[in-house]
C-alpha cells in the first residue's frame, strides 16, 4: 500500500514539475489550440492555449511505474497501450497543430490504427498472461475463445474515443479520469495485482497533478495525446483486471457523452432538428447556460458517483 500511494503522489508532484518546463516549450513551438467555429462562441478566447500537454502526465506516469512496478507483464502492456495510443493521439495533433491542417490525421487512418493496436494488444492480453479469454457477466464466467482478441479491441476502441469525446472543457476528461483510474485501484489492489494496481494509482496522479494547469482557466490543453493515451490505459485496466462490462458503469460519463452524440446524428437525420443544443452533452449545458466550471464540477460528481457505484458491484456482485 504504501508503494502505491507513492505512486499517486510522485508521479503527481513529478507532472506538476515538468508542466512549467513544457508549457513554455509548447507555446515557443506554437503548438497552439485551434478552436472550431462551430463550437461554443466561450471557446473563442481559448485559441493558441498549448495543446499536447499529454506528454507530460505520459512521462510521468511511465516513470513513475516503471519504478515501482518494473518490467512485470501487466505493467509492459499497461505501458504499451497508454503509449501506443498516445502516439496515435500525438500524430493527430501534430499534423493538426505543427501542419496546420484542421482535421488533423484522417479518420481512416486514425481508426484503422486504433483498431490493429487494440487488436494486437486483444492478441498478446490472451497469450502472454493468465487471464484467459473469458468475460465475467455478474457472478458468471462466459469463455469468448478466439474471439476474445476482437472484444478487446472494441474496449479499447470505445474507450479511447469516447474519451476523447469528453475531452472538450477545462479539467473535464483528466478529472473524470481521476476518479474512473481510483475506481480501478482499488479493483486491483482487491484482486491482488498489485503492479497493475501501482498503474492504476500512477495514472490517478498523472491527472491530479496535470488538473493543476488544465482546471479553468487552461493554461495547457492535454490533446489527443493525452485522452486517446488515457482512453487506452482506461481500457487495459478493465481488461486485465477481466472487468470489461464493469467498465460501462465506472466510466459511465464517456458512455454518456457517446450516446449524445449519436442521439445527435440520429435524429437530426430523420428530423433536420437538434435532440441537444450541442454534443457531446457538456456543450449543451454550456449553451443551456450553466457556466463551464459549473458544467465540469457536476461531471466530476457523477464520475465519482459511478467510480464508487462499479467499486460496490463489483465487490458486493462481482
Amino acid at each position: 500500500m504504501k508503494f502505491i500511494l507513492l505512486s499517486l503522489i510522485i508521479t503527481g508532484i513529478v507532472t506538476i514539475v515538468l508542466a512549467p518546463i513544457f508549457i513554455p516549450l509548447l507555446r515557443k513551438l506554437k503548438m497552439g489550440q485551434m478552436v472550431r467555429d462551430d463550437g461554443p462562441r466561450s471557446h473563442l478566447s481559448k485559441a493558441g492555449t498549448p495543446t499536447m500537454g499529454g506528454l507530460i502526465f505520459l512521462i510521468a506516469i511511465v516513470m513513475t511505474t516503471i519504478f515501482f512496478a518494473g518490467g512485470e507483464t501487466h505493467i509492459a502492456l499497461a505501458l504499451f497501450t497508454l503509449v501506443g495510443y498516445g502516439v496515435i493521439g500525438f500524430a493527430d495533433d501534430y499534423i493538426k497543430v505543427a501542419l496546420k491542417r484542421s482535421l488533423g490525421l484522417k479518420a481512416r487512418y486514425k481508426l484503422t490504427a486504433e483498431i490493429a493496436l487494440g487488436l494486437l494488444l486483444g492478441i498478446l492480453v490472451a497469450t502472454m498472461t493468465d487471464r484467459g479469454t473469458e468475460v465475467a457477466i455478474f457472478s458468471r464466467q462466459v469463455n469468448l475463445g478466439w474471439f476474445y482478441p476482437f472484444f478487446a479491441l472494441i474496449v479499447l476502441v470505445a474507450t479511447t474515443n469516447t474519451v476523447n469525446l469528453t475531452d472538450g472543457l477545462d479539467g473535464l476528461a483528466a478529472g473524470t479520469m481521476f476518479f474512473a483510474a481510483v475506481a480501478y485501484l482499488f479493483i486491483a489492489w482487491r484482486l491482488n495485482l498489485v503492479a497493475l494496481t501501482i498503474f492504476a494509482a500512477a495514472l490517478a496522479g498523472g491527472c491530479l497533478g496535470f488538473l493543476v494547469f488544465n482546471r479553468h482557466p487552461a493554461k495547457v490543453f492535454m490533446g489527443d495525446t493525452g485522452s486517446l493515451a488515457l482512453g487506452g490505459a482506461l481500457g487495459i485496466l478493465a481488461i486485465l483486471t477481466g472487468t470489461e462490462l464493469l467498465l460501462f458503469v465506472i466510466g459511465g460519463v464517456y458512455v454518456i457523452e457517446a450516446l449524445s452524440v449519436i442521439i445527435q446524428v440520429i435524429y437530426f437525420r430523420f428530423s433536420g432538428k437538434r435532440f441537444f443544443l450541442m454534443s457531446p452533452l457538456h456543450h449543451h449545458f454550456e449553451l443551456a447556460g450553466w457556466h463551464e466550471t459549473t458544467v465540469v464540477k457536476r461531471f466530476w460528481f457523477f464520475a465519482c458517483l459511478l467510480a464508487v457505484i462499479g467499486v460496490s458491484i463489483f465487490i458486493f456482485v462481482g
